[in-house]
């Protein structure tokens, strides 16, 4: 994340108060943003405002930063969120918000910390911006949504459509076509159409390769705990290709396991499930299916940019899309 940005986010949220317990509320509502992060979806609208003719410190640039701020708390209220609706262990390397002070201060600092985005988006000054800011809500809500309630109603019959549905109203709108719509809107453009189909099938490869890192990946570079996904019963394009495959034993374990609260499920099992989940080739064949969805949003990515003026900027910012759809860590 840019030191700027960084900096209008903690002169935007309350530093102390007389009262301990308000003193601590933000403190919480500090904490996340300032376990920082890539700051990814604040840096494509960044790029996306100079790319559109928005000079760095010139008119508009201070509007920019404030938008990227609003994704920024954006993003940390929304992960305070799905922590726990997953209890999930970590976030960014550290315990979860509400693993440190319970679900019911960790869920009130996230409400906090959304009032606290909207005024970010306030002083922005940018009336265009607000209708954005209002689809990436919902369409992040609907995706989050199917997520939830695959894991609330017990349901596995599910396919490869409805995975890539899910992700690309979960991750699509909030990480790519919001970002890049934004940065055009500030410069006073109309935002190329084909920034929503980009933006999703771009969306989809970065969520797929999350998945896949989540079974295999680093755990000091990845964040968050490997193997979390499973704990959670998370349905992931990596578990519905196995479970098309997988023996009616392996089938019926998996299902037992999986109908368990994260708490009882055991360490012995979820690393055998864990190791035919590697056996079985669904790693490979999810890469396959995000390598696909990278080359097509990136793709339509460049035909969106091809007109903009500032093409380092354009440039920079399909590097940087392609590095997200096609990240290793």
């Amino acid at each position: 994340m840019r030191p700027e940005l960084l900096q209008r986010i903690r002169t935007l949220l309350p530093e102390h108060h007389p009262r301990p317990e308000i003193d601590l509320l933000y403190a919480m509502m500090r904490d996340y943003p300032e376990r920082g992060g890539k700051g990814v979806r604040s840096e494509l609208l960044l790029l996306s405002a100079q790319a559109h003719g928005v000079a760095v410190g010139g008119a508009g640039w201070e509007s920019a930063l404030w938008l990227a701020a609003t994704l920024e708390l954006f993003q940390n209220w929304v992960l305070i969120h799905d922590d726990i609706a997953d209890n999930s262990e970590e976030r960014r390397g550290q315990p979860a918000l509400h693993r440190q002070y319970g679900v019911p201060l960790a869920l009130n600092a996230g409400d906090a910390l959304h009032a606290y985005m909207w005024g970010a988006l306030l002083k922005a000054g940018v009336p265009e911006a607000y209708s954005e800011i209002l689809t990436m809500i919902h369409r992040t809500a609907e995706g989050q949504h199917l997520d939830l309630a695959w894991v609330q109603h017990g349901q596995w019959n599910l396919n490869a459509d409805d995975y890539l549905d899910m992700v690309r109203l979960k991750t699509g709108y909030y990480t790519v076509v919001i970002p890049l719509r934004l940065g055009a809107t500030v410069a006073g453009v109309q935002p190329d159409r084909r920034f929503e189909e980009a933006g999703v099938a771009l969306g989809a490869a970065f969520q797929i390769r999350d998945d896949v890192l989540n079974l295999i990946g680093d755990a000091a570079a990845y964040g968050k705990e490997i193997g979390g996904d499973l704990l959670e019963g998370k349905r992931t394009l990596i578990v519905l290709r196995w479970l098309e495959t997988a023996s009616q034993g392996q089938r019926q374990t998996f299902l037992t396991e999986m109908a368990k609260p994260r708490q009882d499920k055991q360490t012995e099992v979820i690393s055998q499930l864990l190791n035919w989940l590697l056996d079985s080739g669904a790693v490979q064949e999810a890469q396959e299916v995000a390598d696909a969805q990278a080359e097509r949003g990136l793709a339509l990515l460049e035909l969106a940019l091809q007109g903009a003026p500032d093409r380092q900027a354009a440039q920079t910012i399909l590097a940087l899309a392609e590095g997200l759809a096609k990240r290793q860590a």
